[in-house]
Order: C-alpha cells, then sequence, then structure tokens
C-alpha cells in the first residue's frame, strides 16, 4: 500500500516547525504582532515571519524558504519597513530578528561585537562602564544593523563621518545559508556591499563595530516658540556655515498635538528647535553656541552630559508610532530656500507636518573613505526630512502631500542625491549610491545571483 504525501496548503507551511515554534504564517494568533513594524502605518503581509534565536537558525529558515520558493526579507525593528508596504509580499518571508540580540565590547580593542536585531541604545549602556560610546543616531531603539548598513547619520558624524565606516566586520548567512564573515580581509567585495547594500546581500547576524573615546559630551537642545522662527532659521544657517567639525546639529520647526502624555513645554506648542552636540571642552562649547543663545531661547538644554544621555536629546518617539515622511538632500542654503521653507512651514502656515528638518552635513560627513563601502560619505550640505502623523490613510494621504511639497519647494537647491537611512518610501534608491550604484549591483548578482533577498531599498 502507498501513501500520497501531504502537500502543504502553501509553500510558507514548509517552516512552520523552525525556530522552534517562532514562525507565523497568515490566520495564526501571532501573525499581526509579529509582521507590524516600528512605523504603524505600514501595512506589511508577508507569507511567514520567522522569529530565529541564533545565526543556525537564521540559516536554516533561509535553506527552507529557498527549497520552497520563497524569498527572504531581513528586518529588525521596520523603522525603515515603508517600501515594503507597497509591494505584495505573498512569497516573501520576514527574518525578524528582534529576539537575536546581544553586545559583547572588547574595551581594549575599542570595539564591539553587535548580535543581529540589538538596539543602539543597549550598545550604548554597554560601552558607557568603559568611557566609550558608539555611532548611533539621533534614537535608540533603531536596531544597530539597518542603520549602520545604510550610512548611519550621528550626532558625532561631523567629526567621524557616517556610521557605515565604523564597521570592521559583518556576518552574513547568504542566499545558499552558509554563514559566511566578510570584512577588509575577507570577502572584501561583499563587506564593501554590505556597507550600504544591507539586507540585499543576505540576513547579517552580527557586526563588529568601532567605538568612539567619549564618556561625556556636552549635547542639548534650545527652543523658541515657533514665531521666532524667521530670525532662529536665518541665524543657525548662518553659524551652521562656519562652526568647526566638532559641532553636528540639526534645526527642525516642530508642531506637537495636545497630548497629556507630553510634557507642558511640548504639549500642543509649536516650536523651533536646534540640537545636537559639540565635542569639545565646555568653555570651547559655550564660546561656540554663543550666538544661538544670544537669540535667549525659552529653553537651553546644552550642558556637559553623559554619554548615554545623547540617544534621547532629539525627543524622538519612543515607542513605535504611525508615520509617513519624505526628504532632500540640499547642496546649500541660501536666502532664497530658507524663504521657501519657511513659506511651507514658518508662523502663519498651515501643514500637517510634525516636523521639517534641517540636519548639517559637511565635514568628515562630506569626505570619501579610501577604504569605505558603498556609502562612505554624502555628497551635500543639509539633509531635509520631512515627518507627519498617519494615524488613518487619509490623514497619511495629507501628510505625504505637505512632505513632498516642501521637498519640492526646496528642490531648486538640492543635489539629487539620496540618503538611504531617510528614504521611507518606494523610489529609485539608485541617487543614494551615486557612482557606487553599478558595482553594488554586480555585488548583489554575485552573491545572490537568483534574487532571494528583498530589503526595503532593492538593489
Amino acid at each position: 500500500m502507498t501513501t500520497t504525501p501531504t502537500v502543504p496548503a502553501t509553500p510558507a507551511e514548509a517552516l512552520r516547525g523552525l525556530c522552534a515554534g517562532r514562525v507565523h504564517l497568515p490566520g495564526d494568533p501571532g501573525y499581526d504582532a509579529a509582521r507590524t513594524p516600528w512605523n504603524l502605518a505600514v501595512d506589511q503581509r508577508p507569507a511567514a515571519v520567522a522569529i530565529p534565536h541564533s545565526a543556525e537558525e537564521v540559516a536554516e529558515v533561509v535553506r527552507a524558504a529557498v527549497a520552497a520558493g520563497l524569498r527572504v526579507a531581513p528586518q529588525s525593528t521596520g523603522h525603515g519597513a515603508g517600501p515594503l508596504g507597497e509591494v505584495a509580499l505573498d512569497d516573501v518571508v520576514i527574518v525578524r530578528l528582534s529576539e537575536l540580540t546581544g553586545v559583547t565590547v572588547d574595551p581594549g580593542a575599542r570595539t564591539a561585537r553587535v548580535v543581529g536585531g540589538t538596539l543602539w541604545h543597549d550598545v550604548v549602556a554597554a560601552a558607557a562602564p568603559h568611557g566609550l560610546t558608539a555611532m548611533h543616531g539621533s534614537a535608540g531603539d533603531v536596531a544597530v544593523a539597518g542603520y549602520a548598513l545604510s550610512g548611519g547619520l550621528s550626532f558625532y558624524g561631523r567629526t567621524h563621518g557616517v556610521a557605515a565606516n565604523s564597521i570592521r566586520s559583518v556576518e552574513v548567512v547568504t542566499a545558499d545559508g552558509s554563514l559566511v564573515r566578510a570584512s577588509a580581509s575577507e570577502q572584501p567585495e561583499l563587506f564593501w556591499a554590505l556597507r550600504g547594500g544591507g539586507g540585499n546581500l543576505g540576513v547579517v547576524v552580527a557586526l563588529e563595530i568601532d567605538l568612539l573615546p567619549y564618556a561625556d559630551v556636552y549635547a542639548g537642545m534650545l527652543l523658541w516658540p515657533r514665531d521666532r522662527a524667521p530670525e532662529v532659521v536665518r541665524a543657525w544657517a548662518a553659524w551652521t556655515d562656519g562652526v568647526p567639525e566638532s559641532v553636528t546639529t540639526s534645526l527642525r520647526v516642530m508642531s506637537f498635538p495636545p497630548l497629556p502624555e507630553l510634557p507642558p513645554f511640548l504639549s500642543g506648542r509649536q516650536l523651533v528647535v536646534v540640537d545636537g552636540a559639540v565635542l569639545e571642552g565646555d568653555e570651547r562649547a559655550a564660546e561656540l553656541l554663543a550666538p544661538l543663545r544670544a537669540l535667549e531661547p525659552e529653553m537651553d538644554t546644552f550642558a556637559r552630559i553623559p554619554a548615554t544621555g545623547l540617544v534621547a536629546v532629539h525627543m524622538d518617539p519612543p515607542g513605535p508610532v504611525p508615520a509617513v515622511s519624505d526628504h532632500a538632500v540640499l547642496a546649500s542654503l541660501p536666502e532664497e530656500a530658507i524663504s521657501a521653507y519657511l513659506a511651507e512651514i514658518g508662523p502663519g502656515t498651515t501643514t500637517s507636518l510634525m516636523f521639517a528638518e534641517l540636519r548639517h552635513l559637511g565635514g568628515a560627513l562630506g569626505r570619501p573613505v579610501p577604504d569605505g563601502g558603498a556609502i562612505s560619505h554624502v555628497d551635500g550640505a543639509y539633509a531635509l526630512y520631512c515627518v507627519a502623523p498617519a494615524p488613518s490613510p487619509e490623514v497619511a494621504a495629507l501628510g505625504r502631500a505637505d512632505a513632498v511639497a516642501m521637498c519640492a519647494a526646496l528642490e531648486p537647491w538640492t543635489t539629487g542625491g539620496r540618503l538611504v537611512t531617510f528614504t521611507d518610501g518606494a523610489v529609485d534608491i539608485s541617487t543614494g549610491f551615486g557612482e557606487n550604484w553599478d558595482r553594488l549591483r554586480r555585488a548583489r548578482a554575485d552573491v545572490d545571483p537568483t534574487r532571494v533577498f528583498v530589503a526595503n531599498h532593492g538593489v
């Protein structure tokens, strides 16, 4: 007597027993929670979500997915998941690395080995007892891998460059399920491509990164009501034109709803905020900040703080939120550009944007690194980043339109390039890589010829 093998109802059924049962398919009780990214406005509906606890489990999932004819999308927090919510994922397994975490600090070498989906605030906390810190972004709950492998802008950036340059080695599961170590001496072309191409080339299960020798830093924010925006924006633009590379700041015109969970100085208010870090001694930092302090801000928190406190200075949301955004890179910020910016978000204007940020680039951020990767620098003087809340599709559409309008208003002063870390929509991402685009595409074809991997920004 012969029996007919049971055919899985869907290809993803072949993965169900992996990761000790931590594979969720549509209809499973844990599927909706597992598929939801940090940006709650993104509705990604994959064939399955796998939550590995080891590199070996990652490799098993990749091999099983390929055998079942499925593709694989690496994801940690889902901060930049926007593009995945705009395409069909019915043949894609999201490998969520949020439970594959850990940090090991080598204080002598001034490095850290960071596992899988580890968040920046855990790395900063682990480095602090040794008088060290890392090139984190403006939010501590962003995963190290997605941020650093996409370039990564830090308040240490004008001194130390993009975060991708701090990566010493990468451990990655490739399309055949192999665990590969890439560094300057091992798989050098893959190492080059990963530092920019990230999830297009495999599932990154660990990074070794350089740490910075800062136990504390002079950092904080200056705050004014929005009706001071014309004066403050012009003063900040002139100030940034002359500050040394030790200073990295941003300026935002911000609008907050009247929510009880917000502190009184934010709730229901429209503001102008300048924040960032000055990598100088206290006296020199105060001297550099004097022109802005002369504008008599309502609040001034700039002071010497532990390096661990820098992740909170930018006041990013402490948890997942629904949002839409757009951005551009500016070559300069002349008076005409400032006027265009203020016409969209200055006093008396009506907009759905929660903020429109101008982040100062230049310095080490703008210098190519000879042994860097696919993203080793940023061509441009300022980054424009616009974000609007998106609690419903209708509100999201309005917010997206206002973000696009702001970028369009400043288009005459843009470089035409993009920052991969600030791009959260399905766009032509080739402009984020400049002359490295063709080389990156070749590297991707070499390591993943059948295009197993699906990244938020496809190469």
